[in-house]
């Protein structure tokens, strides 16, 4: 493991294999007798390594990067070896009890006011569901027994992540009751045209109930204006969830807090530590300042699983679908304390600033364009030409096996998508992702076309 990280950047960040290559090349069924470990790890190290796309990769700028540090990983070992289910509060203390402190810090660290409630879950979706579910039950409670809920209606920005439409399926609010809002020209969620949709659902009997704003928008990371938006919630008695698995970690540095300006009134918000805060994946953390709400959508004791009351207790298994916690608390707690919170603002301020000085420069080139504010470190732009040639631009780049990076779709034209996350990227590694990208333009269409064949 240390080694890999040591030289994480010397493999391509994407792998050279395709579809079906390590199915075939392993053993259709497993041994009868056991292996010894060396066999085992030098099959690692020859194809599972290989067959692997690095996102520990310094060049992977793809998506939102996942970076796991050393502190996190051995965070992660520990909380192998003790192998906890902390679904009661009595099933373990240590899992229970430092999830709630770990929680706490990063609350305060990012600005959010005291008393809220924290829980860690797997990924933002589930949270999210999490908090939909929640916001439900303060609308409709009658849906937990009887089923059914017709008529609910959910509202978030056309920009939002895909995980709020599959949440509003995954609880039986349906995609034709999830209400897309138009966004003005820098991607935000548009307050007019939320509380025009409100009202038109309202004359037509439906029943609003949630309302969803996104600080840190996947393709774009546009800021929806959550100060505008909270007293729209506040006059329909909506749920007011934001989500902000990418963006909600950049406030633990002070002059970013501003991002989270409204929040501290949202009924639940979602950050993944995971993303950036370098701790390995996977772990999200939703807070809510409706615990009662979110318990009572979920929570049902078996006679086998009832304990002793104590009000001092918390079971985490009454307050989500899952009965199993694990112990994600441990690999957060080892980062928070291992780097301390201006370690990781400073992280944070350096590749915020790497993104803005690579916007500077595409703004700067003539053939070249952004297509979409920068706030955070994440950077669209094109070429200033067909969505053919961006597209093959894209692929060039990322058969250099150098850097990874994807793409989006913004107002109808294909645009390449950088995003600075992993704590070895450093400018260096920007700055050549963007000569990679100028080569690529440089390129003759035919010569692309060649290497990617």
């Amino acid at each position: 493991m240390a080694d890999y990280l040591a030289n994480a950047g010397s493999y391509p960040v994407l792998p050279r294999m395709k579809p079906g290559d390590l199915i075939e090349a392993l053993p259709r069924c497993g041994p009868e007798h056991g292996e010894p470990m060396s066999a085992i790890l030098e099959d690692f190290r020859k194809q599972i390594v290989p067959a692997a796309t690095h996102w520990n990769h310094p060049g992977f700028m793809a998506y939102f990067a996942i970076s796991a540090s050393g502190p996190g990983i051995l965070g992660e070992m520990l909380t192998a070896a003790l192998n906890m289910n902390g679904m009661l509060w009595k099933t373990s203390p240590a899992v229970v009890e430092l999830e709630q402190v770990a929680l706490d810090w990063l609350r305060s660290w990012i600005g959010l006011p005291e008393g809220l409630f924290g829980i860690i879950f797997d990924t933002a979706s589930t949270s999210s569901m999490h908090a939909i579910a929640a916001a439900r039950e303060m609308i409709a409670p009658e849906v937990r027994t009887e089923g059914g809920g017709s008529g609910l209606v959910i509202y978030t920005s056309e920009q939002s992540h895909s995980s709020i439409e599959k949440g509003a399926i995954a609880i039986g609010i349906g995609q034709k009751n999830v209400r897309k809002i138009p966004v003005d020209v820098e991607y935000r969620m548009r307050p007019d045209a939320l509380a025009a949709a409100i009202e038109r659902d309202r004359a037509a009997g439906l029943r609003p109930f949630c309302i969803v704003a996104t600080v840190g928008t996947t393709s774009t990371t546009s800021i929806d204006p959550v100060e505008q938006i909270v007293p729209i919630a506040e006059r329909y008695g909506l749920w007011l969830h934001v989500d902000a698995a990418y963006a909600g970690i950049a406030a633990v540095a002070p002059e970013l807090r501003h991002i989270l300006r409204g929040c501290e009134h949202a009924d639940s918000f979602v950050t993944n530590p995971h993303k950036w805060l370098f701790t390995p994946v996977d772990i999200s953390v939703l807070y809510t300042r409706r615990a009662d709400l979110l318990r009572r959508a979920f929570s049902l004791v078996p006679e086998y699983l009832r304990t002793a009351e104590d009000p001092r207790a918390t079971n985490f298994m009454d307050y989500g679908v899952p009965l199993g916690h694990r112990f994600r608390a441990l690999k957060l707690w080892f980062v928070l304390r291992y780097y301390g919170r201006e370690g990781l603002a400073q992280i944070i301020r350096s590749q915020i600033g790497w993104a803005q000085e690579l916007a500077g420069q595409i703004d700067a080139h003539p053939d070249f364009e952004r297509t979409a504010p920068t706030p955070f470190s994440t950077v669209c732009f094109r070429y200033r030409g067909t969505d053919e040639e961006n597209r093959q631009i894209l692929e060039r780049v990322n058969a250099s096996g150098e850097i990874f990076l994807s793409h989006t779709v913004l107002r109808g034209r294909y645009s390449l998508r950088l995003a600075i996350g992993n704590m070895q990227t450093t400018r260096d590694h920007v700055q050549r992702a963007w000569e990679l990208v100028q080569a690529a333009f440089r390129e003759p269409v035919a010569a692309r076309s060649s290497v990617l064949e």
